[in-house]
């Protein structure tokens, strides 16, 4: 088995007084957050705030202290079996949109709610409902 790491952010931005979450939908249908392989001797926070900006054209994003949560999932891919490790961190965003990247069909700002409902994988559902959580109970003071 291939052992794989990859990083990503639970990105939000406030509009008209709400929280909403950025989705990605990947090629196989799965509606997933930005996150991606880390690269050489990147931090895993280095590579979350790359693949935002890759995946979704998002530059102007800060990490929130205090909050890193993993899931782990197995995939085939070819003639390999991939354990793939997860490390997720909750991002702000300061620009209104985002850009679809080639690497997906499409993306959708959406509140609490509906992201939990929309999410295809209980992995990352169960990092928002923890992620939401701790914005809720004063993460937001935490930003980097």
């Amino acid at each position: 088995m291939i052992e794989a790491t990859s990083a990503g952010a639970i990105l939000f931005r406030d509009t008209r007084g709400r929280r909403e979450y950025l989705l990605l939908k990947s090629r196989t249908g799965d509606w997933e957050f930005p996150k991606g392989g880390v690269e050489g001797s990147e931090e895993l926070q280095q590579t979350a705030i790359r693949e935002v900006g890759e995946e979704a054209g998002i530059d102007d994003i800060r990490l929130i202290d205090g909050f890193r949560e993993d899931y782990d999932y197995v995939f085939q891919a070819g003639n390999d079996t991939i354990h793939k490790t997860v490390h997720l961190f909750i991002a702000k965003s300061f620009e209104a949109s985002a850009e679809l990247s080639s690497e997906h069909n499409d993306l959708q700002w959406r509140d609490y709610d509906q992201a939990i409902n929309t999410l295809t994988q209980d992995g990352p559902r169960v990092v928002l409902k923890h992620a939401h959580t701790f914005l809720n109970n004063g993460g937001l003071h935490g930003e980097l």
